[in-house]
């Protein structure tokens, strides 16, 4: 099955191909020299690939045979929307290129290595999760374990090439105002020309701009009409650029969103956050969604449930599902796959802001996308407790993502622990009903936010600000089923095993109405205390042994519609 849509609806031309589909795939070990066909762009762990071999892959090799069109005047550009982790790219024997990182999109202009008619293309990747990269919710461990699930590993995001005239566009950015009602676009050009860009709104040209552009452009665009992107209302503008010969399809929401002392601010307006853990797993296909369809299902089955917005969990989703989010008018924290980085030395800086910096270029004109979320608790190192973080890993991270984006608040550390600068200070816990109260309360009556794990107990300088924002980021985690898988492990595939041990947070309950009463307490808590600008439950969906979810892992509801409408009821009060 080919996966025909396109990339990223927020920068589309017409002349694309899609190179999704069947290819050659090959792991590169002594014990496993078969080649075989792989359905790209699932990861080969996944059932969707045809693969489906679960245990680790360091080594693997891709290879398609593929059509190129004339392409007279016009450049070819391959792209990669995500491959884990390192990538070298072949054209018909050359090397055009190399990656790292496994969660942002490259590309190769290969004009100069291909030929009209059949060409050949081939990917060697490199994979270790032992190393000091980002890997997310991998697990090292030959099986899944706790809050560690299946590999990724190769392709997982979709591969097109373009066909794009010489001089063509190569970035844009928008930055609305909503006092003005008016929109600045920056441009970003190959070589200079003529530039259009016209701005519509339900098919009603609202705004207009023709210019000359040399290498960069920023242009203030006035909007005749004022639609405001808001929770559950998307209005989006829709946006036709032409650059010389190079046409590209685009669209932006005119909104605003700050933190005003302890609440959060939507276009001015106080908004709280009623959020649901979601960690883009999929049982079938991984990281990867089948289609559109599939990423609307788990954002429809957050809004069936009352919450305006999802936490996007250690991993970076696709432009897709952003698109939908931003189409929906669903939030949602903007947040990276930083597990598996030793955040206890600064060796891996710069390995972590080059790959973040890609996230936020890619992701920075998404309006669903209200606060920065790079690191996700920064406790004590995974292998070896005797580690904790340097303290200017997290700094650093927090300066570099305000210097790329001032329009959005950035939270440095979500859990803790945090650093010297936040925009946002939140914390998760998991703890019982009568301990979060007595946070909460200190937090009211004190000013004081003493949640363990907020800051590391060395660094007495670094404690909570009183007046600043405060989120319950993560709590809940109740597991609910009514039948338990009870076994430890199964074989799965070619001698490899994953964990199949269910468990949530706290003590689990088989019965629906015990499960919604403890919800509905939770949340009325948190909510009944003004200082808290927001919360996210934990989680949309069960992954795999971690069985705490709305929704089973293959997304059936595990709750009556009764039930649903009284946790929705109680989300939305």
């Amino acid at each position: 099955m080919k996966k025909q849509e396109f990339y990223n609806p927020q920068f589309e031309r017409e002349n694309w191909v899609s190179l999704n589909g069947e290819w050659s795939f090959q792991i590169l070990s002594p014990l496993m020299n078969k080649k075989k066909k792989i359905n790209v762009p699932y990861c080969p762990e996944s059932k969707a690939s045809g693969i489906e071999y679960k245990d680790f892959i360091k080594e693997c090799e891709y290879s398609l045979d593929f059509n190129v069109n004339s392409f007279k005047d016009k450049s070819v550009i391959l792209h990669f929307g995500a491959v884990y982790y390192e990538a070298i790219v072949f054209v018909n024997g050359k090397k055009v290129g190399r990656h790292f990182g496994g969660y942002t999109p490259f590309s190769f202009d290969i004009t100069s290595f291909v030929n009209e008619g059949k060409n050949n293309l081939s990917v060697k990747v490199f994979s270790d999760l032992t190393a000091n990269q980002p890997s997310g919710k991998q697990s090292r461990k030959p099986m899944s374990y706790g809050c560690f699930y299946t590999r990724t590993t190769g392709i997982w995001q979709s591969v097109w090439l373009e066909y794009v005239p010489k001089r063509h566009l190569e970035y844009l950015k928008y930055f609305p105002n909503i006092n003005d009602c008016s929109v600045n676009v920056e441009v970003g050009v190959k070589d200079e020309g003529k530039i259009n860009i016209e701005v519509f709104y339900n098919g009603k040209q609202v705004g207009k701009h023709e210019d000359y552009v040399k290498i960069k452009g920023v242009y203030t665009i006035k909007l005749l009409e004022k639609h405001l992107w808001e929770v559950g209302n998307g209005r989006l503008y829709d946006v036709k650029i032409s650059y010389e010969e190079d046409n590209v399809s685009s669209y932006f929401g005119l909104r605003e969103v700050k933190f005003d002392g302890m609440d959060f601010l939507l276009n001015g307006k106080k908004v709280f956050q009623s959020f649901v853990l979601d960690q883009g797993y999929y049982k079938k296909g991984v990281y990867t969604p089948s289609d559109d369809n599939e990423r609307l299902n788990d954002i429809n089955s957050a809004i069936s449930l009352g919450f305006n917005g999802s936490r996007l969990h250690q991993k970076v989703f696709e432009p897709r599902y952003l698109y939908l989010c931003d189409k929906l008018g669903h939030m949602v924290w903007g947040e990276f796959a930083s597990w598996g980085i030793k955040y206890d030395n600064l060796d891996a800086l710069g390995t972590f802001i080059s790959e973040w910096t890609a996230v936020i270029e890619r992701d920075f004109n998404h309006p669903s996308i209200i606060l920065w979320c790079p690191l996700n608790e920064t406790w004590r190192d995974l292998d070896d407790n005797r580690k904790t973080r340097d303290v200017r890993f997290i700094d650093s991270v927090y300066q570099v993502t305000k210097a790329l984006d001032g329009t959005r608040p950035c939270v440095d550390v979500s859990g803790g622990y945090h650093g010297h600068n936040t925009d946002l200070y939140d914390f998760h816990c998991y703890e019982s009903y009568e301990n979060l109260q007595k946070y909460l309360n200190e937090l009211t009556e004190e000013g004081k936010l003493e949640v363990p794990l907020l800051y590391d107990d060395d660094e007495k300088q670094l404690f909570y600000v009183k007046g600043l924002p405060v989120n319950v980021s993560e709590f809940g985690g109740i597991q609910f089923a009514k039948d338990k898988a009870l076994s430890q492990v199964s074989s799965v595939n070619e001698g490899a095993v994953q964990s199949t041990e269910s468990w949530g947070y706290g003590e689990g309950t088989t019965d629906e109405n015990a499960f919604v009463e403890r919800y509905k307490k939770l949340v009325e808590l948190i909510k009944s205390y003004s200082e808290i600008s927001g919360f996210c439950y934990t989680q949309l969906y069960d992954v795999e042994q971690e069985e705490n979810g709305f929704f089973t892992y293959d997304r059936k509801p595990k709750l009556s519609q009764s039930a649903i409408e009284q946790i929705c009821e109680c989300n939305k009060k």
